[in-house]
């Protein structure tokens, strides 16, 4: 029989190809989409935009900018997703500090510097040390500049007025992966600490090998993770102290 479908969400400035390995890994049980969230103003108008697009009833799978909108899609239509997964995310407000540096950068895609301003964002802490970062990075900075600087910049005044998401995240009442890669400091372990002790079923995850994106820098265990949650993981609470889960490193 066939299962729910798979609505994959990407981070800022990616596309379809931030989750290539997964499209593979998972194919065959299950229709996979990955919606874009390029239309829009605001993280209200970018879910809505998905959700006039997705299945009535599907699991729905956010990384980064992606869990943002997938939140909102939580807090909008709840009952039409079966499962969530969240990804190197964050579910607070956009502090005013990071708001204000996102002008410069606005400014500067606009006047054609977009790939300088990637660089700048691309910085050595965002992902993990290895052996295919610089591959990983190459592909981030192609994925972005195929976007584009009108792209940027919606995305970017998107962030900036998001709202808090705490209140959502209590009210989730379906099976949750959360899922971040250890060396993510963007979006760190503790924030996802934090987002699985508000929603009553989900699971934690700390990706070992992995910064901000596990899904191209350990993909082999990122699709077992999500497989994982697809089958119904039996959910377990996390609880204080938190103790991130020892997951084994693939190359």
């Amino acid at each position: 029989m066939q299962k729910e479908p798979l609505v994959f969400l990407p981070g800022m400035m990616c596309d379809i190809r931030l989750f290539s390995h997964q499209l593979v890994d998972l194919a065959g049980e299950r229709t996979l989409t990955v919606a874009p969230i390029t239309d829009g103003e605001t993280i209200t108008e970018i879910a809505k935009s998905v959700l006039s697009d997705a299945p009535r009833k599907f699991a729905l799978a956010g990384l980064s900018m992606g869990g943002i909108v997938a939140m909102e899609i939580m807090r909008l239509a709840s009952d039409r997703v079966t499962r969530l997964a969240l990804m190197d995310t964050n579910p607070l407000a956009e502090t005013p500090h990071v708001a204000s540096n996102r002008e410069p950068q606005i400014i500067k895609a606009k006047t054609g510097q977009l790939g300088e301003v990637m660089q700048d964002e691309l910085k050595p802490n965002y992902l993990a040390p290895g052996p295919n970062r610089s591959d990983v990075l190459a592909l981030v900075m192609d994925m972005a500049l195929k976007l584009g600087p009108s792209v940027f910049i919606r995305q970017s005044r998107a962030l900036q007025r998001r709202s808090d998401q705490q209140a959502t995240l209590r009210k989730v009442n379906v099976d949750t992966l959360v899922l971040c890669g250890e060396h993510d400091a963007l979006c760190p372990p503790k924030r996802h600490e934090l987002m699985a002790q508000l929603i009553p079923n989900a699971k934690l995850h700390v990706v070992q090998g992995a910064g901000h994106l596990p899904t191209l820098e350990q993909p082999m265990l990122t699709s077992r993770l999500l497989k994982s949650w697809l089958n119904g993981f039996q959910t377990k609470k996390v609880e204080r102290p938190f103790e991130p889960v020892q997951t084994m490193n693939v190359a």
